[in-house]
């Protein structure tokens, strides 16, 4: 049953937390948009594109944005009410902090879970569309912009310069049209003046010129019997074709097998194939080289306790005893042979490593994004933890203190996630290990934290720490006067 001092409470969180989540999530989304800043100027895209580009990559951060909201919005909640002294009226009614915890508790384990089914059920999609839609941009070339006074070679096979432009970008003047001829030379075409517009459909780009001249020379490429044309013309009509500065579509099929586009349950099966293929990996690499290790095949399990006792004839390596019983020619063609093999063995030998290593990595990566899928959800409860007895310590509401307090475990939070699946990613640690590393050293923090809350620990009062520091003082001078009236002189 919801009483009115669970109602004060969550009214009390609703606020801050809606406020945080949509800062948090600005915030993360104009970090990751700038990354891609370099990509996405100059292409013209339209706002309709920009607009979806921004919507998945604000989907994608929403299940980091949780955890930061939810540590600052806890430490502001509990920081006012310290601060308001209701918190204090509350504990003297005999209401204990972990009772007046419970109903946020309930909260942040909702969100946990709403963090786990966005993570599971809609980050994938949205990865998947989101990628593919980043393809599609940086694939595409950049939006027509023919400046005055410069050349222009973004469309293939024509380079164009334009002496005049109006304001309106349609009327030009003093314009020099270069046609890439790959026999000779490049024909030219030049104009005083014209116009330029792109079509209705967006697919070709219409040049009307008007006063100008055209050359070509056509012939053999090597040769003196070339002839060259001169053609002069009233109006001219050229036409480009746009069709590759358009925004394609690519088949989403081509990004699918990506791990961070599969839910937990597509996750599972893919690990158990991928491990199932690194078991039988030896098992293929030794038939694999048993062509270049003819010998191989006659190898016992017990070869390797045998020792052998070479003749007093072959008291010297074997392999020189050997090669001094054959001809010059034979012997080398045996040692050209042998290194043949040996070569041929070792770069066998190399790319079947590269492959294992290469599956490896994709079995990693897949554990990867099934604990991520995990780790989010748990980081919004141990945020809280952290958060809820930082703020009826501090006991600081508003944006300073808690905003100071919430950056710095965040960062940390951030860094050891980070760190974590890097060295994950790399196979120094295991993924379980890396993944959950915050998650480990965050959850003592937020315990240790609790319990002083719950003691009503003067962890950051400032005076108990000048108290602390005083009867230091004053006991190293007590001990100092002490010396002082022991010493004879």
């Amino acid at each position: 049953m919801i009483k009115k001092l669970d109602k004060l409470i969550i009214r009390s969180f609703v606020g801050p937390f809606i406020a945080t989540f949509l800062i948090s999530n600005f915030v993360l989304v104009m970090q990751v948009f700038w990354l891609w800043i370099d990509d996405l100027v100059g292409k013209g895209l339209d706002f309709f594109v920009v607009m979806k580009l921004i919507g998945f990559i604000t989907a994608t951060i929403v299940p980091l944005a949780l955890p930061l909201s939810l540590l600052l919005s806890s430490i502001m909640t509990f920081g006012k009410l310290g601060e308001s002294f209701e918190l204090v009226a509350i504990k003297s009614a005999g209401i204990s902090l972990e009772r007046f915890m419970r109903p946020l508790l309930v909260v942040a384990i909702g969100l946990s879970g709403v963090a786990y089914l966005f993570a599971n059920n809609i980050i994938p999609v949205v990865n998947l569309k989101k990628d593919r839609l980043m393809f599609d941009i940086i694939s595409s070339k950049p939006a027509l912009n023919i400046k005055v006074g410069s050349f222009y070679d973004k469309i293939e096979g024509f380079v164009i310069r334009v002496g005049k432009k109006d304001k309106d970008s349609k009327h030009i003047g003093d314009v020099v049209i270069y046609e890439k001829n790959h026999d000779i030379q490049d024909n030219l075409l030049t104009a005083k003046e014209g116009t330029m517009e792109m079509s209705p459909d967006k697919l070709t780009m219409d040049f009307t010129l008007k006063d100008g001249h055209r050359y070509e020379e056509s012939g053999p490429r090597y040769g003196s019997n070339t002839q060259f044309v001169r053609m002069s013309f009233k109006t001219y009509r050229k036409s480009f074709d746009m069709s590759s500065f358009k925004l394609n579509k690519t088949d989403e099929n081509s990004f699918k097998y990506n791990p961070r586009m599969l839910t937990y349950r597509q996750l599972v099966p893919a690990i158990d194939s991928l491990e199932g293929l690194a078991k039988g990996y030896q098992k293929r690499t030794r038939i694999l080289m048993r062509p270049y290790l003819a010998t191989s095949r006659y190898l016992d399990s017990s070869w390797s306790k045998q020792k052998v006792v070479l003749p007093k004839y072959l008291s010297k390596d074997p392999d020189e005893v050997y090669l001094s019983t054959l001809s010059d020619s034979v012997k080398r063609a045996a040692i050209t042979s042998a290194l043949s093999q040996i070569s041929s063995a070792s770069n066998n030998i190399d790319m079947a490593a590269k492959d294992f290593k290469d599956l490896q990595g994709s079995i990693r990566s897949h554990y990867i994004e099934m604990y991520r899928k995990f780790t989010l959800s748990v980081a919004c409860i141990l945020l809280f933890m952290i958060g809820a007895p930082l703020g009826s310590i501090i006991r600081k509401g508003g944006l300073g203190s808690p905003l100071v307090f919430s950056i710095i475990f965040f960062v940390l939070f951030y860094l050891l996630n980070t760190i974590g699946e890097r060295l994950a990613k790399q196979g120094v640690v295991s993924c379980f290990t890396g993944m959950w590393l915050s998650s480990f050293v965050l959850f003592p923090i937020g315990l240790f934290l609790t319990i002083k809350a719950m003691r009503d620990s003067q962890l950051f009062n400032n005076e108990a720490y000048f108290r602390f520091f005083k009867k230091v003082r004053s006991f190293f001078k007590k001990k100092k006067g002490q010396d002082i009236a022991v010493d004879p002189a």
